[in-house]
């Protein structure tokens, strides 16, 4: 599995672009990569929240025995434009201050249900937000200057403007959401016990027997 096949199978799951995706594609290289965006606490967030999104069960190890956190900070000094790396950083500061008010402790320390419950409330805060006239303004306002500024640098003939454009990021946990599922099924943990892993695929059968609740496949050999 190769690079843009990863990102479409994680497109597909999560039903819309991948924030980083098109950096991704091209070796994760940004003029506004930052060194020190994350702090050791903050993986360890991140490692918390991924397994509360994918948890280990009695069949597969959960998003924290794929190193989900240091996952998410590779892809988001690497891959992220500026100002997604705001709201992703922002949003974990935001994420504990939202714990504490609710729970009065932070993430690490809340029960399962509690984390669940929690985690539910922000993914419906995440949809909600991009469906905000606010949201949609500012979007627009971005998206056009985005698009002034790609036109100008190619009437300069830099046609290698269109990849150097930023999107206005979504909500903060949507991008976490986002990294926890494409982390966890491509790297090995993912690939080779959440999924059935076949190395080098054969031909097509459409016929092949299936029984419900059998685990789908991986094939290729890509672990991010």
């Amino acid at each position: 599995m190769n690079r843009r096949e990863a990102l479409s199978a994680v497109g597909i799951l999560l039903g819309g672009a991948i924030v980083g995706g098109e950096v991704f594609l091209s070796g994760c290289n940004t003029a506004t990569k930052k060194n020190g965006l994350f702090a050791t606490t903050d993986i360890e967030l991140l490692d918390e929240v991924g397994e509360t999104i994918i948890p280990t069960t009695t069949s597969s190890p959960g998003a924290k025995a794929s190193k989900i956190g240091a996952f998410m900070q590779t892809i988001v000094t690497d891959c992220y434009a500026e100002n997604e790396q705001k709201v992703f950083v922002d949003g974990l500061v935001e994420l504990q201050e939202s714990c504490r008010k609710k729970y009065n402790k932070e993430f690490a320390a809340l029960s399962v249900p509690e984390r669940k419950e929690f985690l539910t409330a922000l993914d419906k805060e995440s949809k909600d937000f991009v469906k905000t006239d606010d949201y949609k303004k500012k979007k627009e306002a971005f998206d056009k200057q985005q698009d002034d500024w790609q036109k100008a640098e190619e009437a300069k003939k830099d046609f290698g403007a269109s990849h150097l454009r930023e999107e206005f990021p979504p909500h903060y946990f949507a991008m976490i959401k986002q990294l926890t599922i494409w982390g966890y099924f491509t790297s090995e943990v993912g690939m080779t016990q959440a999924l059935r892993y076949l190395e080098t695929p054969g031909k097509f059968d459409g016929a092949y027997p299936y029984k419900k609740g059998d685990k789908a496949w991986a094939l290729g050999g890509f672990f991010g």
